[in-house]
C-alpha cells in the first residue's frame, strides 16, 4: 500500500503519509484503531486513483462538493446534518430525489413539509446546482414536498384574549403587537425604540422578511398592550423577563421567544397548532373583517403579491367586527391622541 500510517503521539490518531498517481498525501484517519485506519488510508487510496482514471466529474463526492458551495460563500446552516447522514464517501452523481426522500426519513422523520424543503431540499439543491454549473455533474432536479391543502388557523377574539391573559406581564406587549399588526416574530423583536410611535400606533420596521423597510399601524388596544410595560430608552422594543433584548427569531433560533410563547398558549389551554405565525394570520383576518381594505391589508402586512395576502385572510363569521369592537379591536379608526 502507497499509504504509510504512523502516529504522531502515543496513543493518538493514526496519520496517513504517502504518494498515490502523482498526490501527495498528509492526513489524518481520525482513529487511534489501527485496523479502522488501515481501511480507511486503503479507502483513500483507492479514491485517488479512481480520480486519475475516470476524471474529478465521475468521482465527485458530495462532501468535496458541499465544500466547495460553502467556500464559494454558500449558505452553511443546515449542510451539517446532510453531510453526516451522506458521509466522505456518498457520490455527488448518485444523489437523486431516493436519496433525498431516505434522508428526509432519516434526519427529520417528524419534520413539516416546509422544514424539509427549507432545511434538506433546498442546501442539496444548491450544492448540486454549483456542481452541475461548473459541469461536474448533468443538471437535476429535485423534488420539492407539496404541502397538503389544509385551512390555516387562525384565534378568534376570545380565544386572543384567553392567550393575553395567560400571558406573564413581560409578554404582553409581545402579543400585543403581534396581534395588532401583523409581523413576523422576527420583525418583532428587530423593533427598535426609536421607531415606534405610540401617540398614533405607527411604528416603522427597518428590519424585515423581504429587506423592504414599511410602516405598520395597529390599533389602541395594541398599543396600550405594548405600552403595558415601560418602554427602554434604547433598542428593541419587546424585552425578556428579565430585561433583555430577544435573540433573533428564526429557524433554530429564538429560543427564548418561543419557550415564552409555548408556555403562554399552554397556560391559555390552546393547542399546539397556535403558533407565533398563527397570529400573522389572525391579524390578516381580523383586519380584512373589520375594514374590507384589501389594499391596506397587503401594504401595511408587507406582501409582495395579492395571492399571498389573500392566502393569510380567511373566511371569517359576519358577527368578526362586532366581536373585535367588544374587546377593544379597533382597525377602522386611526388615532392620533396620547394614549392613557
Amino acid at each position: 500500500m502507497s499509504l504509510k500510517l504512523f502516529r504522531r503521539s502515543a496513543g493518538g490518531a493514526y496519520y496517513m503519509r504517502g504518494t498515490v498517481q502523482g498526490n501527495h498525501v498528509y492526513e489524518s484517519t481520525r482513529t487511534g484503531n489501527r485496523r479502522e485506519a488501515e481501511a480507511i488510508a486503503h479507502r483513500r487510496e483507492i479514491e485517488i486513483r479512481d480520480r486519475y482514471a475516470l476524471g474529478r466529474a465521475a468521482t465527485l463526492t458530495f462532501a468535496e462538493a458541499a465544500l466547495d458551495y460553502m467556500g464559494a460563500g454558500g449558505e452553511r446552516r443546515f449542510l451539517g446534518p446532510i453531510l453526516e447522514h451522506f458521509g466522505p464517501d456518498m457520490r455527488l452523481r448518485d444523489v437523486d430525489n431516493a436519496a433525498v426522500t431516505a434522508a428526509a426519513q432519516e434526519i427529520y422523520p417528524q419534520a413539516s413539509t416546509a422544514t424539509i424543503n427549507r432545511q434538506l431540499v433546498t442546501p442539496i439543491s444548491a450544492v448540486y446546482a454549483m456542481a452541475a454549473d461548473q459541469g461536474l455533474v448533468d443538471p437535476r432536479r429535485f423534488k420539492r414536498r407539496r404541502a397538503a391543502s389544509t385551512r390555516r388557523r387562525w384565534l378568534t377574539p376570545e380565544e386572543a384574549e384567553a392567550l393575553i391573559a395567560a400571558a406573564t406581564p413581560s409578554f404582553k406587549p409581545t402579543l400585543g403587537l403581534l396581534l395588532g399588526s401583523g409581523v413576523r416574530a422576527g420583525e418583532a423583536v428587530a423593533l427598535a425604540v426609536q421607531d415606534f410611535h405610540p401617540d398614533t400606533g405607527e411604528a416603522w420596521l427597518q428590519r424585515t422578511k423581504t429587506d423592504a423597510p414599511r410602516m405598520i399601524w395597529m390599533p389602541r388596544r395594541a398599543v396600550d398592550l405594548v405600552l403595558s410595560r415601560p418602554l427602554p430608552d434604547l433598542g428593541p422594543v419587546l424585552r425578556t423577563r428579565a430585561g433583555a433584548a430577544y435573540a433573533q427569531v428564526g429557524p433554530n433560533q429564538g429560543g427564548q421567544f418561543k419557550t415564552a410563547f409555548h408556555r403562554t398558549r399552554t397556560a391559555a389551554g390552546l393547542g399546539t397548532d397556535v403558533t407565533p405565525h398563527v397570529l400573522r394570520h389572525t391579524w390578516a383576518t381580523w383586519y380584512y373583517a373589520a375594514t374590507r381594505d384589501f389594499g391596506g391589508l397587503i401594504d401595511l402586512g408587507g406582501w409582495t403579491s395579492a395571492d399571498m395576502a389573500n392566502h393569510y385572510r380567511k373566511m371569517a363569521p359576519a358577527d368578526l367586527p362586532a366581536r373585535l369592537l367588544a374587546h377593544g379591536w379597533e382597525f377602522n379608526t386611526r388615532f392620533s391622541t396620547n394614549p392613557t
